[in-house]
């Protein structure tokens, strides 16, 4: 059963065409300097607060305009949304009575990352009431375009926007809609111009799908002649990892796109390279790019045409747009990661997942050493966003990049000392598992 949260978008009643964006808490700090010196920037995005079931119909008197029509995929008569307006507005410093003309914009049904349930959004929009301009709370006004902007033209360590307003208003105005995602998958973007398609995969629990990364600008441009540029095309895939059953999908995604694709490999685990074969029949003048210590693990049924090797800095042209490789074993000695430059959005592949810790293939080359030494490289990047291949985007990375680093430091030294003495075994435990990295 899914989650439901409430995001109000709140105009200025001196123009229409701005609305209030909340600076969001950042999660808690470790205690620790060594990790509380590396600060994410500030996150901007909708006010929002989760929707409660009612027991009853909802209250009398509350009237929001437009709410009967997403009646198909949730009654919200079941829940009490004047309580989430209230609480919406307490984080302003306002009370509902400051705003009017409620409607409901949309409603947007999360795509399944899992482990857990999703999490759908109630877009509701109202306008604040001539006088209220006395913020409790560090609001700002933004428009549509200027968050388009901020978006689009990302420097490390500006501040950044959310995806609520993203998802809930942005990609609508920019009409950015992917046409290629077949109906009956569900599919996130974001930032805009990052496709995230989360598909049923061979992967390890808790998750159960691998996320189809695609991107598909619409403006091509920009032929360089730049040297670092290992590929030039006109989309991009990475980690075509889905079962069998779907096949039939991602042959229609890889249909849709344009003939001059990019396919992108972090590692070489099933779970990511399933779908290989179906690109290959599709297109097979698609460029595949991946490590070498990857490719030579990748079967000839997955994959039997040429290859370009990439081992970190270089750099790949899509439409114009440049994500540069970086190289980052741990997970595996062939784990490459890729930095979406515009949005300085990072797909760091299994490095980490959306929820619980890493766990390395030592039979692939997996090494808690280097392992570190990625993070540390990844912090250094200073991402805006980090995008596993399972589970969900993470909008703080440097605290997501250090609690990895805390809690596999904890319990390496901690198995260290418990091996001490009676083996020279050295062992590294990540999530569930105990890694034999050598005698």
């Amino acid at each position: 059963m899914a989650t439901n949260n409430l995001a109000v978008i709140l105009r200025n009643p001196a123009n229409d065409a701005e609305f209030l964006l909340l600076k969001q808490t950042p999660p808690p700090k470790f205690g620790e300097e060594e990790y509380d010196s590396y600060v994410d920037s500030d996150l901007w995005d909708l006010p929002s607060t989760r929707l409660n079931l009612l027991e009853g119909e909802t209250k009398p008197g509350f009237f929001i305009e437009g709410a009967n029509l997403c009646l198909e995929k949730v009654n919200l008569r079941k829940f009490d949304v004047e309580l989430g307006l209230n609480q919406v507005m307490e984080q302003l410093g306002f009370k509902i009575s400051d705003a009017g003309g409620w409607r409901l914009l949309k409603y947007v049904e999360e795509p399944e990352f899992g482990p857990g349930h999703p999490v759908n959004t109630v877009f509701v929009v109202g306008k604040l009431l001539a006088g209220c301009q006395d913020f409790q709370a560090p609001c700002m006004w933004m428009s549509a375009e200027s968050c388009l902007n901020w978006l689009q033209q990302v420097k490390p360590s500006t501040d950044r926007i959310g995806p609520l307003i993203v998802v809930g208003l942005i990609n609508d105005i920019a009409q950015s809609a992917p046409k290629m995602i077949p109906e009956t998958l569900h599919f996130q973007e974001y930032p805009p111009g990052v496709i995230l398609v989360p598909m049923q995969s061979r992967t390890g629990k808790p998750f159960h799908t691998t996320n189809l990364i695609i991107f598909a600008p619409e403006h091509v441009s920009d032929e360089s002649k730049d040297n670092r540029i290992v590929a030039h095309g006109d989309a991009l895939i990475v980690d075509p990892g889905c079962l069998r059953e779907y096949h039939d999908e991602l042959g229609k995604i890889v249909a849709a796109l344009p003939k001059r694709l990019v396919v992108f490999l972090t590692h070489h685990h099933h779970d990511h390279v399933d779908g290989l074969s179906v690109i290959q029949k599709c297109n097979p003048d698609a460029t595949l790019l991946a490590h070498e210590n990857t490719m030579s693990r990748v079967g000839k049924g997955d994959w039997s045409l040429g290859h370009t090797s990439v081992s970190g800095g270089e750099d790949i042209l899509v439409g114009g747009q440049r994500l540069t490789v970086i190289f980052a074993p741990g997970h595996t000695d062939g784990h490459v990661a890729l930095l979406h430059v515009s949005t300085h959005s990072l797909i760091v592949g299994d490095h980490c997942v959306g929820q619980g810790s890493a766990v390395l293939d030592i039979t692939s080359g997996g090494n808690m050493a280097e392992y570190f030494q990625s993070t540390y490289k990844f912090m250094e990047l200073s991402p805006h966003v980090l995008i596993p291949m399972h589970g969900r985007a993470n909008l703080w990375p440097k605290n997501m990049l250090c609690a990895y680093l805390k809690y596999e430091i904890y319990l390496t030294v901690s198995l260290n000392h418990s091996f001490c003495g009676s083996s020279r075994t050295t062992c590294y435990w990540t999530s569930s598992k105990c890694l034999n990295v050598g005698n």
